[in-house]
C-alpha cells in the first residue's frame, strides 16, 4: 500500500482527498497536518469521516510527514506551496501541489498574477497536471502542479478544436459559473450564505487568476498565442462548475463533424464524456464524481459554435485529478479509486 500524507487537510480540497483517498485500494493515507486543528482527530473536523479514518492533525515537521509517507498532497495556499514543496522533494518524495505555485511554465507569469517565485529550478522541473494531455509526462514526474478549477473544464472544451485550430485563436469568449466552494472554506464576506443565496454575480471580469493559466495551456496545444475572454460567476450552490465557451469556426461546419471530432480526439478517455446531439451537461451530473461532460451546439450559420463543459470543481477540478495525478505518477490504473457515479439529486 502507497502511504500517502496530506498537507494541509482541513481545506475542501483536503476533505475531498480524504474522502476518494480512504477508499482506495492501493493506498493508506498515514498522515495529516493542520495548522487551525493541530492535535484534533480529523473525524472531530469532518464527521463524515467517523468510521474511515483516525488519525490526528499534526503540525508541519517534515523530518516526520515524510518519514511516514511515500507520496505528498500539498493543499495549501499559494506561496506556502512554494515553501514546502521543495523539502519533500528533497526527501525524496512524489508531490502533487494543488496550489497555483507549480502550474506555470513562465515564472514571470506567475509573478505578475500572484507574488515572487522563490522555488523557479523546481517550477521548470513540475509538469501541470492535465492527464488527457500530459499524461506520458506525469507518468515520469515527481512534481506535478494540479490545475485550477475553470482551467480544467475550460481547457478540456477547447482542446479538441483548439488543437486542429477549427476556431478563430483570438475571439474565444468563456463563461464560467462556479459554486461557492471554489472559494475555499476561510469565511469572508462574499461567500457568506446571506451574500451569495438568491443571486447571481460576475467577478474578477477578465481579471481572474486562473486567465493565464487557460491561455498557456490553450496555447501550448495551438503553439500559437490563443487569447480568450474569461468571466467567471459566482452561482448560489455548493459545488459545479458550468462552463459556456463561444467560438467563431474557421469554415462552415455541421454539429455531426465536431462531434465526431471530439469523439476521436477523446476516444479512450474514462473521464471525457459527450453528450449526444441536442443534449447538454448540468452540474448535477458530474457532482462528487471526477468526470467532465461537454457537449456542443452550432448556430444555424454554421460558423458559430457553442462548448458546454461540466465539472465539479472539487474533484475533476481539483482533488479528484490531483488524485489521478497521483495514480499516473505511481503506475496504478488511472481511475483507481476514482469511478464513484455522481450523487443524484
Amino acid at each position: 500500500m502507497l502511504k500517502v500524507a496530506i498537507v494541509g487537510a482541513t481545506g475542501y480540497t483536503g476533505m475531498e482527498l480524504l474522502r476518494i483517498l480512504v477508499n482506495h485500494p492501493l493506498v493508506r493515507v498515514s498522515a495529516l497536518t493542520s495548522r487551525k486543528f493541530e492535535g484534533l482527530p480529523i473525524d472531530s473536523v469532518f464527521p463524515a469521516l467517523k468510521g474511515h479514518i483516525d488519525l490526528v492533525c499534526e503540525p508541519l515537521d517534515f523530518d516526520r510527514i515524510a518519514e511516514k509517507s511515500d507520496f505528498v498532497f500539498t493543499a495549501v495556499p499559494h506561496q506556502t506551496a512554494m515553501e514546502v514543496v521543495p523539502h519533500f522533494y528533497a526527501r525524496g518524495k512524489k508531490v502533487v501541489d494543488l496550489s497555483a505555485d507549480f502550474r506555470f511554465t513562465d515564472p514571470q507569469v506567475y509573478e505578475k498574477w500572484y507574488q515572487p517565485h522563490g522555488c523557479e529550478d523546481l517550477l521548470r522541473e513540475a509538469i501541470y497536471g492535465l492527464p488527457e494531455l500530459h499524461r506520458e509526462q506525469i507518468t515520469k514526474a515527481r512534481i506535478v502542479g494540479n490545475p485550477g478549477c475553470y482551467p480544467t473544464g475550460a481547457v478540456l472544451a477547447l482542446t479538441p478544436m483548439v488543437r486542429e485550430k477549427r476556431v478563430d485563436l483570438s475571439g474565444i469568449v468563456i463563461d464560467a459559473k462556479s459554486g461557492v466552494s471554489g472559494a475555499g472554506r476561510d469565511p469572508s464576506l462574499g461567500t457568506l450564505f446571506c451574500e451569495v443565496n438568491e443571486g447571481l454575480k460576475a467577478y474578477k471580469i477578465l481579471e481572474h487568476r486562473h486567465h493565464p493559466e487557460i491561455e498557456q495551456e490553450l496555447s501550448r496545444i495551438a503553439q500559437e498565442p490563443v487569447r480568450t475572454i474569461f468571466v467567471p460567476h459566482l452561482i448560489p450552490m455548493d459545488r459545479g462548475i458550468l462552463s459556456t465557451i463561444y467560438v467563431k469556426l474557421d469554415r462552415k461546419t455541421d454539429i455531426k463533424s465536431l462531434l465526431a471530432l471530439y469523439a476521436k480526439s477523446y476516444d479512450g478517455e474514462f473521464f471525457i464524456r459527450l453528450c449526444p446531439e441536442g443534449e447538454y451537461p448540468n452540474v448535477s451530473n458530474v457532482r462528487g464524481s471526477n468526470f467532465c461532460d461537454i457537449g456542443l451546439k452550432v448556430a444555424d450559420d454554421r460558423k458559430v459554435a457553442v462548448i458546454i463543459c461540466a465539472i465539479d470543481n472539487l474533484v475533476k477540478g481539483a482533488s479528484g485529478q490531483a488524485v489521478q495525478n497521483m495514480n499516473l505518477m505511481c503506475g496504478f490504473p488511472e481511475n483507481a479509486g476514482l469511478e464513484s457515479i455522481a450523487l443524484f439529486p
